[in-house]
Formats: C-alpha cells, structure tokens, sequence
C-alpha cells in the first residue's frame, strides 16, 4: 500500500527535524517573486491575466518587473485570492500603511506614537 509523502515524514522525522523544515517553509514563501507566488497559488500566466483583464505578455513583463504601483500589486494579490498589506519597519517598530486601503480601518489595537506614528 502507497505512502504519502506527510505520513513518511511523520514516521521517519524527529519533531524537531519537522518544525525546523515547517519554519523553512514559512521562510521561502515569504520570499517569493510574483511569478513563483503566482506558481504556488497554482494560476498560470493565462489564467491571471485574464482575472486581470490583461494580455499573458503584459502580465508575463509585469512578473518580471523590479518597481510597479501599489495599486497593481495589490490587484495582482487579490487576483491570487491573497491581501496585499504594506508595512514600513523602522528601529522604534513597524507602521502599517493603510492609505492604499479602498476603505480607511480603524482598530483598538494601533496607538499613536508621540510623532504621528501609528505603530502595530
């Protein structure tokens, strides 16, 4: 009878071997370029471009782009079923930026730092 691949690992790794490779995981897909998010996200090139309502080649240019708007990323992002979140990480803590939000959100967890800073 066939393994799973999960049910051999589970057998054969040590917890420890497991949650390392789990926060390796975690590392990777926090790195991806677009086109390996859009990979993982299980879409191609065609399928994406026509939930954008764009041509393969411009969304094949745009994967290989080093600067877009926001506004693009974003629809990219959500187009994966994904949210688009952007953080601005400075010594004293890390700000959300939340003026590319369609609609403003306000939360009890935020407080503003004495320069006008809202800090996560």
């Amino acid at each position: 009878m066939a393994k799973s691949f999960e049910e051999l690992v589970e057998r054969t790794a040590t917890r420890r071997t497991r949650d390392r490779a789990e926060q390796r995981t975690k590392e990777l897909l926090g790195e991806l370029l677009l086109s390996e998010l859009r990979q993982a996200a299980g879409k191609s090139q065609g399928e994406l471009a026509r939930a954008l309502g764009i041509r393969q080649p411009s969304l094949s240019k745009l994967e290989h782009q080093e600067d877009m708007q926001i506004s693009t990323l974003q629809k990219i992002v959500e187009a994966l079923g994904g949210e688009l979140e952007v953080i601005a990480r400075f010594p004293k803590g890390s700000v959300r930026i939340d003026q590319f939000d369609g609609q403003k959100r306000s939360s009890g967890k935020r407080r503003n730092d004495p320069q006008g800073l809202q800090l996560l």
